[in-house]
């Protein structure tokens, strides 16, 4: 009654295909759509990530001692001492903590942090 019969019809386009059809049809509307996809993605999620990934490292790098900085983990400090992997953060009057260098995530105009 509401559905209508349904029969089966054979597609042109298959039957074009099984008998050595058009490649180049079948390469456009199987691959191309997904080498779109790849390069949309890729200049909207993958190299804006690996710009801010260069900035942060050259930023790590040039890490000095007297430099003002905050941490991922909230604290604000001055560098007191650094090595490769590590930096000293004077974070009040003779209080130091030492946190990894990946875990600065900014670094401070001179005179943000006041040790009282």
């Amino acid at each position: 009654m509401f559905i209508s019969s349904a029969f089966a019809q054979t597609a042109p386009a298959a039957a074009a295909a099984a008998a050595g059809g058009d490649m180049m049809s079948s390469l456009t509307t199987n691959v191309l759509p997904m080498v779109a996809i790849f390069a949309v993605m890729y200049f909207v999620m993958i190299r804006p990530q690996m710009k801010r990934q260069k900035e942060h490292r050259s930023m790590v790098e040039a890490l000095a001692k007297g430099d003002e900085v905050a941490t991922g983990g909230g604290l604000l400090g001055k560098v007191n001492d650094l090595n490769e992997q590590f930096l000293f953060i004077e974070i009040a009057n003779g209080v130091v903590v030492q946190v990894q260098r990946s875990a600065v995530v900014q670094v401070l105009p001179k005179g943000t942090v006041g040790t009282k």
